[in-house]
């Protein structure tokens, strides 16, 4: 038995994208200011998104050279009035390619 996605699914993991690549670029002085580092490579690999509380939560997969780091990035919907800008949620480090994009806060 297959289940439908609904609201409170996640997608599946896709490949990255320019949308994918223009939010980690937003979130990347955010993301150093978390751990501690200063990023010369900081590219988006893979995404996946869910619900979030009247928004939606991206899980970006990001290579930043040696390793992979995990971003859970908050966005309000384009629908609402006062729309905020997108919040770092919390940064996984030294992950590697073939760890599956889950939900996580830190």
């Amino acid at each position: 038995m297959s289940s439908v996605p609904g609201k409170t699914d996640w997608s599946e993991t896709k490949d990255a994208n320019e949308n994918t690549q223009d939010l980690c670029n937003l979130m990347k002085g955010d993301v150093e200011k978390m751990t501690g580092k200063k990023y010369t490579q900081f590219k988006a690999v893979k995404y996946r998104t869910g619900p979030g509380p009247r928004g939606e939560i991206t899980l970006i997969k990001v290579n930043v050279g040696e390793d992979y780091d995990h971003l859970s990035i908050f966005q309000g919907m384009p629908f609402l009035t006062d729309v905020p800008p997108p919040k770092l949620r919390g940064v996984l480090q030294h992950r590697s390619l073939d760890d599956s994009l889950v939900p996580f806060t830190n």
